[in-house]
């Protein structure tokens, strides 16, 4: 059996497809294994590089001032949205858009390398902020990923199996995800905690994304439409007034936004936890194993319902997901000795990852198959600015943990998420092929 039918027999029994054509179906099925291959990579350096996880344990490995660790999460999330309006401006002026993607994966590699130099030769203060430096620019790379996989999966997948791809990766990520666990479990027994463990673990980080550069590299991509005026700042920024103009988009931009209640209220379970049952190591190796189950088993059925209706998965999801910080909040309330029972906030938890996985799923979906070419660029650019931006400005509900109780915390969260599904209940069915 040569390598392409291979290739489409795995694919026929991985994807429900519609395809007719068998030369049709032989290339979708080369494309479809080399992006779920690229973004498993990836997803498994995420999972090395976490900014709520390993990369705290290296700046304190490194003696690093304990106020560089608040900066880790908005730089690593908010540095790779916010300049995405640049990137898909300069990204409409090339007709082979993959190349943006392996270059993005070779700058993150390099910035990898750079972190693990700093953290071998340097120490303290300096070391810190290298490395908070070196995340800026891994960030800023991460942004040239993001738009071209939405491009590139757009023109190279059919509409009713791009859910697919996303759910795959994800359930992929899961169980990265649930291996990650398992070494922090180990790392607390045989005390791995120090700079060269986590050293070694950025240059295999760095390796895992030369490698799926590589790989995407062999996408076969056809070629888009360029726009031929000189790239420039006004330019970019002008794409903001579809926002304005386009009511459908900007509609779907708000409900998304809604949506960040879902993952801005999972680390306070997390820390809910931590108060109740314990702040050892293990606990925290518990709830990321979770978190990968939950990514594992869910991934799939989200990629394969998102198919045939996003909508339909943003509108389920986040109910669910609203719903589940709603009962927490309850409990808190009427039977606060619940919390400290050691199933309770872990079942919890993964009820909260299922269903906010249903929404990554969803809305990604959702927004490849809003519109086709440049306009699709367009409107993942804008939509990862605005949501970066927004990113900041929800985060700062978090300063009233000072003032608030956790549980009143998850139930404000819960509260935005309702928001989201009443105007998800308003958006148009964009998964009719």
């Amino acid at each position: 059996m040569n390598s392409q039918s291979w290739a489409t027999s795995l694919y026929k029994w991985m994807v429900k497809s519609e395809q007719k054509k068998e030369g049709e179906k032989e290339s979708t099925a080369r494309n479809f294994l080399r992006l779920i291959s690229a973004q498993f990579l990836t997803n498994t350096g995420d999972a090395i590089v976490n900014p709520k996880v390993t990369l705290p344990w290296l700046l304190q490995s490194v003696g690093a001032p304990t106020f560089l660790v608040g900066w880790l999460v908005p730089i690593r999330e908010s540095g790779s949205l916010i300049p995405q309006l640049f990137i898909a401006s300069l990204m409409r002026r090339l007709a082979i858009r993959k190349w943006v993607w392996v270059a993005g994966s070779a700058i993150q590699a390099l910035s990898l390398l750079l972190m693990a130099g700093v953290a071998n030769y340097l120490e303290g203060y300096s070391a810190g902020v290298a490395i908070i430096a070196l995340l800026a620019l891994f960030s800023c790379a991460r942004g040239l990923n993001s738009v071209a996989t939405k491009d590139v999966l757009g023109k190279t997948i059919p509409k009713s199996e791009r859910g697919q791809v996303t759910g795959l990766s994800a359930s992929a990520a899961g169980l990265v995800t649930i291996g990650l666990a398992v070494m922090m479990a180990l790392s607390y027994v045989y005390d791995w905690q120090t700079s060269s463990y986590f050293i070694w673990g950025l240059i295999a980080g760095a390796f895992l994304w030369l490698l799926s550069a590589i790989i995407f590299a062999r996408v076969e991509e056809p070629a888009s439409e360029t726009e031929k005026e000189e790239f420039s700042i006004a330019s970019s920024l002008s794409q903001l007034s579809l926002l304005k103009t386009d009511k459908e988009f900007r509609h779907f931009v708000f409900t998304r936004a809604c949506f960040l209640g879902t993952a801005l209220s999972a680390p306070y379970y997390v820390l809910l936890a931590e108060n109740r049952i314990g702040d050892s190591i293990w606990v925290l190796a518990m709830f990321m194993g979770i978190s990968g189950l939950a990514g594992l088993l869910s991934g799939p059925f989200w990629g394969r319902f998102s198919d045939l209706s996003s909508r339909k998965v943003l509108i389920a999801a986040s109910s669910l997901g609203a719903l589940t910080g709603l009962i927490l909040f309850a409990i808190a309330q009427w039977m606060p000795d619940l919390l400290a029972s050691i199933w309770l906030l872990p079942l919890f938890y993964f009820a909260l990852t299922v269903f906010h996985q249903g929404i990554r799923v969803g809305r990604k979906t959702y927004l490849v198959d809003m519109a086709d070419g440049n306009k699709r660029t367009s409107y993942v650019a804008v939509g990862n600015t605005a949501i970066g931006l927004m990113l900041l400005l929800f985060s700062l509900i978090g300063l009233l943990s000072e003032i608030m109780s956790l549980e009143a915390l998850i139930l404000i969260y819960a509260i935005i998420t309702l928001a989201g599904v009443l105007m998800a209940m308003r958006l148009p069915d964009v998964s009719k092929h």
